[in-house]
């Protein structure tokens, strides 16, 4: 496994060391949901004041701009493989563990390889969703930190590509979702791929104070928003994967609330929150911090710290509405903080993974839980051990106090099953 960041819950993270610059910008900062925007805000202050510390960053940000500044737009509308009587606007997406079945003449119906991906999967919508995601992060956070239009220009036309236009926009459902071939034609499973929203939100936010975008682009993403919460709350799908007693539940409440947030339902969003105390953290993690509906996963590494991103990002959202997820624990001990010191050994390289992993076991798969950890809790203990972990792999970047993952492709694309 190569992510860095699975949901997310991407952008720039304000450590320890900007706290008075951040709170002197607040008024400033972009209305973002999965990052810091205090953190940002301060970023750019540094980066216009020609601040020297900034100017490998923006190198690199313009780096990462300059590729894509050519590639796309992105829609659901040009599939290579069309489902016969699926409207071409819907998203479509192969469930990636399915494969063929060698007991059938003709494979179907496909059968289940947990943490196997298919290649057959990269021939949908989920591949064109992933760079859609990933091209609106990149080219709307350089247009922010750099004030180049050009930038901000291209994610715009992105995002009106995805959503507004009526030739190429995408329905607000996500009726057909990791499909299984031979089975269904959609599953609410598949809800776990429009984790690739929230980067782009994030995006729309940097967006605010271009002129690229106007304030009826944002009227229109809104009702969009609105419209898929709508399916989100109301379908078989969007029903089904609310209950999913995994990472998968713990990351629809991740999107609802994100969504709820960004069409102005705080309200919505704090139900969301407050009710994950016992319907998220008590129910699924043990009073020794162990989860075991991930443990039983053939990726159990990644799947459990993929949950305890969901956990920490949801906590940090509920810090917006007034919601205490992080200091919350139940009478035996259930709480993000025992998820944490559970996972921080083997992250730490002081013990050795008793579980299955059949893919890359990689230590970094907790950097975000930490990050997000050391800020709120404000233990030393996490920003020790987030300060040994990225020495690791330290670029640029992540010494600078940033966390901007190279690849929201990778952010997304070996957790969505």
């Amino acid at each position: 496994m190569t992510r860095l960041i699975d949901i997310h819950w991407v952008g720039l993270f304000l450590l320890t060391a900007w706290p008075a610059v951040a709170a002197a910008v607040d008024a400033d900062a972009p209305r973002v949901f999965q990052c810091s925007g205090a953190a940002l805000a301060a970023a750019r202050e540094r980066a216009t004041a020609g601040e020297s510390a900034m100017a490998p960053i923006l190198k690199a940000l313009r780096g990462r701009a300059d590729g894509l500044l050519n590639d796309g737009p992105f829609s659901t509308v040009t599939k290579a493989h069309p489902l016969p009587g699926v409207d071409p606007h819907d998203y479509v997406s192969l469930a990636p563990y399915y494969w063929p079945n060698p007991d059938s003449p003709n494979g179907l119906p496909y059968i289940r390889r947990d943490g196997e991906r298919n290649p057959e999967a990269r021939e949908y919508d989920a591949r064109t969703f992933s760079a859609f995601s990933d091209h609106v992060w990149n080219l709307a956070l350089a247009g922010f930190m750099t004030g180049d239009e050009r930038y901000s220009r291209r994610a715009a036309l992105l995002l009106r590509t995805w959503f507004i236009d009526p030739a190429t926009r995408m329905n607000p459902n996500l009726d057909h979702g990791q499909f299984v071939k031979g089975e269904n034609l959609g599953r609410g499973t598949g809800i776990i791929e429009s984790n690739r929203f929230l980067p782009v939100l994030d995006g729309v936010g940097l967006l605010q104070k271009s002129s690229s975008w106007s304030s009826d682009d944002q009227s229109k993403l809104q009702n969009w928003f609105r419209a898929y919460l709508k399916w989100l709350h109301e379908s078989p799908n969007g029903l089904a994967e609310s209950r999913a007693t995994n990472n998968h539940g713990t990351w629809y409440d991740v999107q609802d609330t994100t969504y709820l947030l960004f069409v102005g339902d705080e309200a919505a969003a704090r139900m969301i929150v407050e009710a994950a105390k016992t319907k998220r953290i008590a129910a699924q993690i043990e009073p020794d911090g162990r989860m075991p509906r991930e443990l039983t996963r053939t990726n159990s590494w990644g799947y459990s710290c993929f949950n305890v991103k969901a956990l920490t990002t949801l906590a940090d959202l509920g810090q917006r509405v007034d919601v205490d997820l992080w200091s919350y624990r139940t009478a035996d001990g259930r709480s993000i903080r025992a998820a944490l010191d559970f996972l921080l050994p083997f992250a730490a390289g002081q013990q050795k993974w008793p579980h299955s992993q059949i893919s890359h076991y990689d230590p970094k798969e907790l950097l975000l839980p930490l990050r997000r950890a050391a800020i709120s809790l404000k233990d030393r203990k996490y920003v020790e051990a987030l300060s040994r972990l990225q020495d690791r792999d330290a670029d640029t970047l992540s010494t600078l106090g940033f966390a901007v993952p190279a690849s929201t492709n990778q952010r997304v694309r070996h957790h969505d099953g």
